[in-house]
């Protein structure tokens, strides 16, 4: 019998989840199913019992239900309780596990493009659910200094209570930094000549990352190549985080070599 997987969201209609997740199946001759479950959020409580009931083996979770899912499950993940939010959901004998594989997926595009964090200098921009991964990660990885940018600085603190929130304005006021990571919407597909900062903000940075990853370059990105910046989208992170989240689901290690040929397949399967 194959099993069952899938995604739970509001809106998934444009979710390139399951083109990745059939991939994964193809690559490591796995049975499966992935399935796209737009809910309403008073159905959610019902959908965790439901897919208990239905002997799904795990779903992924996207906005805006990271956080309120949480409630629904039996236990969290240490690396899912730091971050307050759940993205990833294994169901083994009657229990719902949560964790948060954008975790794992942000660590994996450093590995992968070989940027080193510890002893750093960061700027994330965005304060929403992405951010909170993208911050316990660099934290836990040895980070030196992190400061956030936000179009609401009060709501950000909210967040971030312990963190410096500056506005958009005054990144230019930091001086010299390491790495700028964007971590909001920002530039993606369709809205695709928006950019969260200008092109003479990007001057100060070494690395750029953008966690967009449709369309392939972002203006962020194309920002930061004409400042000389190494230029990072977010296509391998997604594919990390799906990996990752196989790896929970069915209890087995997915090789590097192996992430590499799933994401060269999706990346010649998807047009971005």
């Amino acid at each position: 019998m194959d099993s069952l997987f899938g995604l739970i969201g509001e809106k998934l209609g444009h979710s390139f989840s399951p083109t990745i997740h059939s991939i994964i199946f193809k690559e490591l001759n796995m049975k499966g199913h992935y399935h796209l479950f737009e809910l309403n959020r008073e159905d959610l409580k019902a959908a965790v019992h439901g897919l208990k009931v239905l002997g799904a083996k795990g779903v992924n979770v996207t906005i805006p239900y990271k956080v309120e899912i949480m409630k629904y499950l039996d236990s969290i993940s240490d690396e899912a309780q730091k971050i307050d939010a759940v993205n990833t959901i294994c169901f083994e004998d009657g229990k719902a596990t949560g964790y948060n594989t954008d975790y794992y997926g942000f660590g994996i595009i450093l590995d992968k493009f070989d940027i080193a964090v510890e002893d750093k200098e960061a700027v994330i921009l965005g304060t929403g659910g992405a951010a909170k991964s993208v911050l316990q990660y660099l934290l836990d990885k040895g980070i030196k200094d992190i400061t956030f940018a936000s179009r609401d600085i009060n709501k950000g603190k909210e967040k971030f209570r312990d963190c410096r929130i500056i506005a958009y304005d005054n990144i230019k006021k930091l001086g010299k930094q390491d790495i700028i990571i964007n971590c909001t919407p920002c530039g993606m597909y369709p809205e695709i000549g928006n950019s969260p900062v200008a092109e003479e903000d990007m001057s100060s940075f070494g690395v750029a990352i953008d966690l967009v990853y449709n369309p392939m370059e972002t203006l962020f990105l194309k920002y930061a190549k004409a400042q000389g910046l190494k230029a990072v989208n977010g296509l391998y992170m997604l594919v990390g985080q799906a990996v990752k989240a196989q790896e929970l689901w069915n209890n087995i290690e997915i090789g590097a070599g192996v992430t590499e040929k799933i994401y060269e397949r999706v990346l010649n399967t998807l047009i971005l």
